[in-house]
């Protein structure tokens, strides 16, 4: 088969993956140089801990054994299995924990919750305050700034793969056909159109009441910490966030321990990765109410050095970066991704929301499966 691939984003960029491995000549199709959306802007987290049961942590197991394969033939994507620990200060916070480790599903995401000491063990940086942590042993991390890189370098040995970058799609003018805004016209068996947060021209005459939403976040990066941080880390806030998490242990913590102000206003967590180069990735706030503001606001990195030097026992090494990022995500935040032959052999898939470094790979081996590649 001919696949067209238009996105080359981590969506984008593993449908291509796939298609190639499956045999077929893939021609992909991106707008900028190269990518640069979400799939860059984030934490490289392969995140399974706090996925809801059923299809979407099926769906981040799958895409977890699928990245360390693909990170074991291309050794570029740093990936690593580091796992997490999700930090808690108090016994509402231990109690949802606790009610975590009851879920039927606890072992397949390796949960197992550790006192202080036990966590400091796997990962000594941790010295500040803390009185447990709960452990999940399937998280793992790949380099977000770096592995549609890499990944394109491989797909680049085959004869099968084309990279057009620079080109942005404007119609679907057949089956299986679209023209670019230099006027070629791009035909094959399925072209799947793997947007990202780009949702309106060409996305919005295809998909007019596409249920899909944009959502902000900001995110920052340090200087080399200067010593290894051996696991993701993740603070109880992100319980609030997460649907893995949801348990009458949850309600008690949201009504009786109250965010405080500044992450309440901007639905904040922490989740802190370390980088190859030592630096931490650290984040994140949430806004979805359009339009979105185009400043970065300083509170939100205030309140999150604060969260992670108490945690560090030691102050944040100089920040290097600041950043904001959009992704999209479903209206139903319990569907994995959307899905749609919006065309006569020609699909969409978009909306994977904060899952789709996690869950991309997986994503894309079920569009091949559906479209009988």
């Amino acid at each position: 088969m001919r696949v067209i691939v238009v996105g080359a984003g981590v969506v984008g960029t593993m449908h291509a993956w796939h298609a190639v491995e499956r045999g077929h000549e893939v021609v992909q199709i991106e707008r900028e140089s190269e990518a640069r959306g979400a799939s860059l802007r984030n934490f490289g987290q392969i995140w399974v801990s706090g996925r809801a049961g059923g299809e979407e942590l099926d769906t981040a197991l799958r895409a977890r054994e699928l990245w360390e394969g693909i990170g074991a033939r291309v050794p570029g994507l740093g990936f690593r299995a580091n796992g997490s620990l999700t930090l808690v200060r108090n016994e509402r916070e231990r109690a949802v924990a606790e009610a975590a480790l009851a879920r039927p599903d606890a072992a397949a995401r390796g949960y197992k919750l550790l006192d202080a000491a036990e966590a400091r063990g796997l990962n000594p940086a941790l010295r500040g305050e803390f009185t447990a942590a709960l452990w999940c042993e399937r998280d793992a991390a790949v380099e977000p700034r770096t592995a549609q890189l890499r990944l394109r370098e491989e797909l680049l040995k085959s004869a099968r793969y084309t990279f057009l970058p620079g080109r942005e799609v404007r119609d679907v003018v057949g089956p299986g056909a679209v023209r670019d805004d230099h006027g070629d016209v791009h035909t094959g068996d399925a072209v799947v159109l793997c947007t990202g947060a780009w949702l309106g021209g060409l996305v919005r005459e295809l998909a007019p009441e596409l249920p899909v939403r944009r959502v902000r976040l900001q995110m920052m990066q340090t200087a080399p910490l200067g010593e290894p941080l051996t696991t993701s880390v993740a603070d109880a806030d992100s319980f609030r966030y997460y649907p893995a998490y949801k348990s009458p242990a949850l309600d008690d913590l949201n009504a009786g321990q109250a965010q405080t102000p500044t992450a309440a206003a901007h639905k904040m967590q922490l989740l802190m990765v370390q980088r190859a180069d030592g630096g931490l990735t650290i984040g994140d706030t949430h806004e979805y109410e359009h339009p979105f503001a185009f400043d970065t606001l300083e509170d939100p990195y205030d309140h999150l050095t604060e969260v992670v030097e108490g945690f560090l026992g030691r102050p944040l090494p100089k920040i290097r970066r600041r950043w904001a990022g959009v992704y999209a995500q479903c209206v139903d935040t319990t569907r994995v991704v959307h899905r749609e032959q919006v065309r006569d052999g020609v699909w969409l898939v978009t909306g994977p929301g904060g899952r789709g470094m996690t869950c991309s790979p997986a994503i894309a081996e079920k569009t091949a499966d559906e479209l009988g590649w």
